[in-house]
């Protein structure tokens, strides 16, 4: 299914004025014009008329711009997994985590828009993994070098180490450069900032937020640090950005760990955020995969389950599978300036958490990388892999949405 959008147009008072003295300005000059034609016509027809041939101009055309897009899920980092990749000696706080991502990163630099969930926080001070996360800054390296440059930042572990922790955290996504960031900020007038992305002549934007903190408080008077839901706030910025971008993201931290199917309240948000026209929702929080669905032109990802984590998989390794969404973008507008906006193409990559140690327990696990399905020709990386493939691409299609997802190695 194609998604089509026409983007409203804002005509203002001051645009219609030039608009007038524009088209009379033309018609004065176009009637000059006529008459002159007319004369050069009289003075030249004899010349002309066994030389010349009737010349039409072409109608004008629509402009086609087009964007690509790569969307995966949690960035999940135990301790176990910032531990697979410190360099020299345990404790030395010097990370590179390049590694784990040597089998996508080839998938990811093909897309112009790459998106991920970074489900706990670049707190800064020691590293830090369950409950209470603190995520060395050095995985953010990675992923921005393996082309990530779009980021969600609101979940249920975004507080876990105190407003310092998420100065940090901010601190370190807005040095980088061309990275689209939401969900967490240093003040009301940042938070409003929107950040807005532009490639290909088309604009685009992402809004994060979640729906739990854990039970921790967010300190008063500055909900700005992270983004909880909440409707009129969702809203004011939905209404604030919506006309200002040809395409708009909202990624939502919500639902029910470790469920396959989206609860009540996921879909009651989802039909809220379609209402106020939001072209794609990319949900986070479950950390094993859900369905893909559209609700009327808005396209749903419930859970893209995780991207990397050291959680264990006693359910055919439910914890350990991810989904790399993959989709298109096209901006068409016409001679009369009239925006549409398709998505189609709808597909993706699944994806396993491969570490070493036994992937039903939670112990005594490292060399943690990500692997796709499309490479698995044996049970080198898990085995029944073809099984699992089969189960989770029923899960990501039981919402009736067909999905072009890579297949396995014939």
């Amino acid at each position: 299914m194609a998604r089509s959008r026409k983007k409203r147009l804002k005509k203002k008072a001051l645009f219609t004025l030039i608009l007038v003295l524009v088209i009379g300005i033309g018609a004065y000059f176009g009637i000059r014009q006529i008459f002159n034609n007319d004369t050069q016509n009289n003075n030249t027809n004899n010349n002309n008329n066994n030389n010349g041939s009737n010349v039409s101009k072409e109608e004008p055309q629509d402009e086609v711009y087009e964007l690509s897009m790569i969307a995966t899920g949690d960035a999940l980092i135990h301790n176990a997994v910032f531990f697979s990749y410190e360099q020299g000696y345990r404790g030395s706080g010097i990370y590179n985590f390049d590694g784990a991502l040597d089998y996508v990163r080839d998938i990811v630099k093909k897309y112009d828009i790459a998106y991920y969930n970074q489900e706990t926080p670049f707190a800064g001070g020691e590293a830090d993994g369950y409950p209470m996360f603190s995520t060395p800054s050095e995985f953010g390296d990675a992923m921005i070098k393996a082309g990530f440059n779009m980021i969600s930042t609101a979940t249920n572990h975004t507080i876990d180490k105190g407003e310092n922790g998420i100065l940090n955290f901010y601190n370190y996504l807005k040095e980088q450069n061309g990275i689209v960031f939401n969900g967490i900020s240093d003040s009301e007038e940042h938070r409003t900032s929107y950040s807005i992305g532009e490639k290909n002549n088309i604009t685009y934007a992402m809004l994060s937020y979640t729906t739990s903190t854990n039970g921790l408080s967010v300190p008063s008077g500055k909900s700005y640090l992270v983004n909880v839901y909440d409707e009129e706030q969702v809203k004011e910025d939905i209404e604030a950005i919506r006309d200002k971008v040809d395409v708009l993201i909202v990624a939502m931290h919500w639902g029910v760990e470790y469920a396959s199917t989206p609860n009540d309240s996921q879909e009651e948000i989802a039909e809220y955020l379609a209402s106020l026209d939001v072209d794609i929702i990319l949900g986070a929080h479950p950390h094993i995969l859900q369905p893909i669905t559209w609700i009327d032109d808005t396209l749903v990802m419930y859970s893209l389950g995780n991207f990397i984590s050291n959680q264990y998989g006693t359910d055919d390794y439910n914890k350990l599978v991810g989904f790399m969404a993959t989709l298109d973008i096209t901006k068409t507008v016409t001679p009369d300036g009239e925006v549409t906006i398709d998505i189609d193409n709808l597909g993706g990559e699944l994806i396993f958490t491969k570490y070493n140690g036994n992937p039903i327990t939670t112990a005594n696990h490292d060399g943690h990388v990500v692997i796709p399905f499309s490479i698995m020709t044996d049970d080198t990386y898990l085995s029944d892999y073809e099984r699992i493939y089969g189960k989770y691409t029923g899960i990501l299609e039981s919402m009736g949405t067909d999905l072009n997802i890579t297949p396995l190695p014939a």
